[in-house]
């Protein structure tokens, strides 16, 4: 199975949810840290990659969802250590601790943020 969306949140986050229910293969919780995940992705893309519409894409194959966020900036993303005083800073820590695995491919023109979590089933 394999889904490409627009950028809305709303629609990205149901169109993953129906697709992982779907399967069976998740428990809800785990649906829940994979839209947590999506949409730290896409936040990222919008505020960081300098793409207003970035292109969402998701596949089950096998017992392992995978995600993409591709957008049009060059810029790698950087796992960071963000101090308790400031506000931001933890959205790829958030993706690290709620998937089980995570990287970014450049491409000709912007990268591809990406995300798997293998099945609970």
């Amino acid at each position: 199975m394999c889904t490409r969306n627009t950028p809305s949140l709303a629609i990205s986050r149901q169109a993953l949810r129906d697709a992982m229910t779907h399967s069976g293969r998740w428990r809800a919780d785990t649906v829940f840290h994979a839209e947590l995940a999506l949409c730290e992705l896409i936040s990222n893309a919008w505020s960081h990659g300098e793409t207003p519409a970035p292109v969402v894409w998701f596949s089950i194959l096998d017992r392992t969802l995978r995600v993409t966020v591709s957008d049009e900036s060059d810029a790698l993303p950087q796992l960071r250590t963000a101090s308790d005083l400031v506000e931001s800073g933890r959205g790829l820590q958030l993706v690290e601790g709620l998937t089980d695995r995570w990287g970014v491919d450049p491409q000709k023109r912007g990268k591809t943020t990406w995300y798997e979590l293998d099945s609970d089933a």
